[in-house]
């Protein structure tokens, strides 16, 4: 009898048309994909209670050309204003173009577009040329009370492009991406903001060829979003890259910045270090657009070694050995490994089967010596740096590690997961095709508090039945890390989403966690700013916003929840 024919589904090959709601959703290239292989298609059959009848038909799809119900409503004088700022070929109102640059990356967003249901949306799109046609635009729109939103590389997580109050937006990345100046001598480099971030490291590993240098450079800074995020969304967003735990993160790296607020520009100072009192530089990272547009940065760079890296990965028997061991680690002071992190059993189980580990002889010796399905955890790492730093660093985490039990497994799991970790999200159009959601939601906690707060987080995305949960620790600090929470389910209802998420945020913030570790704020969280700051915090924050910002025109309609009436702190509107 012959074999029955494997099932598989119909993965989408096709680049989304142009000027379709897809072609704004979608994620990365339109003509790069990356489709769930055999063994996560039947993991999510098994965990999400599917069958292949379910993956016989997708949903929408968002292939529709975009088109909108609501015209520009800027009187004609200021379009003819800003375009006489601009240029004619800077400026644009077209239906695609405002809906472009007013989208990110949420699940929210996506859910929305495929259903051919734009969000808000700004009256213009600018990209300006320099500083000095910011300096024009914000002073135009300052003066007439225009909104002023500003997008990078359009990955936001937290809805921070949404213009809520209509108004212009800004795209960074069209003209304002050149290198300003490089000192070789304090190992730093002054960039615009809307430089992209494969650009940004191609350029400080090629240093000699590009920039007159006798060393190459890299920027130690490697989110997910790599290749489509901007430097200047980096750093107003505070993110962190997949090796913080050694390079450290925007706050960390940034040394000075150039603004334009509405009240004037600034440049702060880059000393490595100042004690002139409260640090400008640093209220305005992580300001998110709130107080004025980024129009240049200084940042730290690092010596580029990548023949010195040193990977290891290890296997513990339980998720308290596995993060016992990764705080001692932490704490150890003999310098971090770059790539960190730690899996817990559901993750690692999902992770063994996606590597085919599941089933080998390698599974089997795990069973052999205690380590078992469902308990088991895998920690991947990479040191970089000096040779000689980079190896004791190695043989410091192997001596822990074993300490607590671990199996190591050499450093070829690593390889594996450097591999994709930048192709890895592009599953996520096929997944949504058929009506399965995947997203995150990360948080900064301490190691007092990690247990519970992993805990209680996993047992609330678990009360809804056939929902994945894969958890994993990252970015380590001697104090912390940083829980991530990826949680796979079958949403009909957008509605019904929105609410499952809201309640993961509120026992996050219960159980002692912080609103965002590297995505934002943005108007997503913004309801729970103030319970999480506390008021007097809030107030100094909301004071900064009426200095720069008086005429509250920049990233206005809830960003920080800086511009939010009282009570309306916990009711953000984010209807469309």
């Amino acid at each position: 009898m012959k074999n029955r024919r494997t099932f598989v589904p119909a993965w989408s090959d096709e680049p989304p048309a142009p000027g379709s709601y897809r072609s704004i959703f979608k994620w990365g290239a339109p003509d790069r994909f990356k489709h769930p292989d055999q063994r996560l298609y039947e993991m999510l059959k098994e965990r999400l209670n599917l069958t292949d009848h379910d993956f016989a038909e997708k949903g929408p799809m968002g292939n529709e050309p975009v088109l909108l119900h609501n015209p520009p409503s800027l009187e004609g004088q200021h379009r003819q204003g800003l375009e006489a700022i601009v240029g004619k070929e800077n400026l644009f109102t077209d239906d695609y173009s405002r809906l472009k640059y007013a989208s990110g990356k949420t699940a929210e967003e996506a859910i929305s577009l495929r259903q051919g249901i734009p969000g808000r949306t700004p009256d213009l799109v600018i990209h300006p040329r320099d500083r000095y046609d910011v300096e024009r635009i914000v002073s135009y729109c300052n003066e007439h009370a225009i909104a002023v939103y500003v997008y990078g590389g359009g990955s936001s997580v937290n809805l921070g492009l949404m213009p809520v109050r209509g108004g212009v937006t800004l795209v960074m990345n069209t003209h304002m991406n050149r290198v300003l100046s490089f000192s070789e001598t304090n190992q730093t480099i002054t960039v615009e903001p809307g430089m992209m971030g494969p650009d940004y490291e191609r350029i400080l590993n090629n240093a000699p060829e590009l920039l007159h240098a006798k060393r190459r450079y890299t920027g130690g800074h490697f989110p997910q979003s790599f290749e489509f995020s901007s430097v200047g969304g980096w750093i107003v967003t505070l993110g962190s890259g997949q090796e913080s735990s050694y390079y450290g993160d925007m706050y960390q790296i940034v040394l000075s910045q150039e603004y334009v607020t509405p009240v004037g520009s600034f440049k702060t100072l880059d000393f490595p270090a100042t004690a002139t009192g409260p640090k400008v530089n640093d209220m305005m990272k992580g300001s998110e657009g709130a107080f004025g547009v980024l129009v240049g940065a200084t940042l730290r760079v690092f010596r580029y070694m990548p023949e010195t890296r040193r990977r290891f990965a290890f296997v513990f028997p339980s998720w308290q050995s596995a993060v016992e061991a990764s705080r001692e680690i932490s704490q150890g002071e003999f310098g971090m490994p770059s790539v960190f992190r730690i899996s817990d059993p559901e993750e690692t189980d999902a992770v063994m089967k996606l590597y085919g580990v599941e089933g080998t002889v390698l599974d089997r010796i795990m069973g052999l010596r205690g380590f078992k399905t469902g308990e088991r955890c895998l920690m991947l790492g990479a040191a970089n740096g000096e040779k000689n730093f980079a190896l004791n660093i190695r043989k410091q985490v192997r001596r822990i590690c074993r300490s607590r039990g671990a199996i190591y497994l050499t450093g070829l799991p690593v390889k594996s997961w450097e591999s994709g970790r930048y192709t890895d999200p592009y599953m996520r159009e096929d997944l949504n095709d058929f009506g399965i959601i995947i997203d995150t939601l990360e948080t900064p906690v301490t190691w007092e508090k990690l247990f519970t707060l992993h805990e209680q987080v996993r047992s609330f995305i678990k009360t809804r039945p056939h929902t994945v949960c894969l958890t994993h620790a990252s970015h380590f600090y001697p104090q912390g890390t940083n829980l991530y929470f990826i949680f796979m389910a079958r949403f009909s209802d957008p509605d019904e989403y929105k609410r499952f998420q809201e309640g993961i945020i509120d026992v996050i913030q219960k159980n002692g966690g912080s609103l965002s570790h590297h995505h934002g704020v943005g108007k997503m969280m913004a309801p729970w700013m103030e319970a999480h700051l506390g008021k007097t915090q809030m107030d100094v924050l909301r004071a900064l916003k009426r200095h720069f910002d008086p005429n509250t025109i920049m990233n206005p309609g809830g960003t920080l929840s800086l511009d939010l009436a009282e009570g309306e702190a916990n009711a953000v509107n984010r209807d469309t």
